[in-house]
């Protein structure tokens, strides 16, 4: 009888120390269990991809992601210091710098490592235009001759297809003319882009003349092909507005489209980060090619830019990069024990 006893208490220690250790296993799989994540994006579409795959590590470390809110970045990094957001998956580095520090700098966000790194800047015409004047230099549109032919309302300024007021590169674009001597002969068109953009792809295919601005990764030049469809313009000298202005954006290989390369970074509320080690060490490691966020991007463009559209893309990209993705949850789940 007592040895029954005793074989009924091994047991029962075993099957507690089983459940024990089972949710110990759980808890360090899942450290994000209960706790709450409010994603946010600017109105930029094409960033839902990279959104969207933050949002997937974090719920497979256990966090309940909220849907993303949609939000410019000035407001965004206030929302973000305030702890009115969790995490931005497009912070523009250094371009977003005077956001980064009005909204508390380092002492209220978490900004580690680089999530998508050489993002590139810039203003480009038709290949055809181009060649047949010779021009290669943002400068020379202060002639009004060549002004002239990227006109498209027919007051003899060329007409920019520009940054949308809020993103900060508009900042960049408004500083240029100035220090270009541009002012008088530039119209710099602002809107919502992807229907600027889309016209000036249209007036492209029919042989017209085109001068605009973009950004990479970014699905416009995989249609608009620098060396092919259209060439990179060249600034006569570095020149950027505020606290910048002593920065050189001359490239390593000389080229200068007078912006300086950028890093795509994620940013978070530093609150949050400090309380939550698994979600800051997700946000340091992952990375994203320009590559892949251009060719998702363009698929976006060509039709397939629906909510499941995109959950497929990012379903997609974690099956085809897996080891890569396990090894940042892998990396997240070792910074919480």
């Amino acid at each position: 009888m007592r040895l029954s006893r005793l074989t009924h208490l091994a047991r029962g220690t075993a099957i507690a120390l089983a459940a024990t250790f089972s949710l110990g296993a759980f808890a360090a799989d899942m450290p994000g269990k209960g706790v709450k994540v409010l994603p946010i994006k600017s109105s930029i579409a094409e960033e839902t991809f990279q959104t969207e795959l933050v949002m997937q590590g974090l719920k497979d470390l256990g966090y309940e992601v909220g849907a993303i809110k949609e939000i410019e970045y000035a407001a965004g990094h206030i929302a973000l210091g305030n702890g009115d957001a969790t995490f931005m998956a497009d912070h523009w580095d250094p371009l977003h710098i005077d956001f980064y520090e009005r909204a508390g700098g380092d002492k209220k966000l978490f900004r580690e490592g680089v999530y998508s790194p050489g993002a590139l800047q810039g203003y480009l015409i038709d290949k055809k235009t181009a060649d047949k004047y010779g021009i290669k230099s943002i400068d020379q549109l202060k002639d009004p001759k060549i002004a002239k032919l990227f006109d498209t309302d027919g007051d003899g300024k060329a007409d920019l297809a520009g940054c949308n007021p809020g993103w900060g590169c508009e900042k960049v674009i408004e500083h240029h003319l100035d220090a270009y001597g541009l002012r008088d002969n530039v119209t710099h068109k602002q809107g919502a882009y992807s229907a600027i953009i889309a016209d000036t792809i249209a007036r492209q295919k029919q042989g017209q003349a085109v001068f605009y601005y973009t950004w990479t990764p970014y699905w416009v030049s995989g249609v608009l092909v620098p060396g092919k469809d259209v060439v990179w313009l060249q600034v006569p000298f570095s020149a950027l507005p505020g606290e910048r202005k002593d920065v050189n954006t001359a490239l390593p290989d000389g080229s200068n489209y007078g912006f300086q390369a950028n890093n795509q970074r994620i940013i978070a509320n530093r609150a949050f980060t400090d309380a939550n080690p698994s979600a800051a060490k997700l946000f340091e490691v992952m990375k994203l090619s320009a590559n892949d966020i251009s060719a998702q991007n363009l698929r976006m463009r060509d039709g397939e830019n629906k909510p499941a559209d995109i959950a497929r893309h990012v379903a997609g990209w974690i099956k085809a990069n897996r080891a890569t993705y396990d090894g940042w949850l892998d990396a997240a789940r070792a910074a919480a024990k």
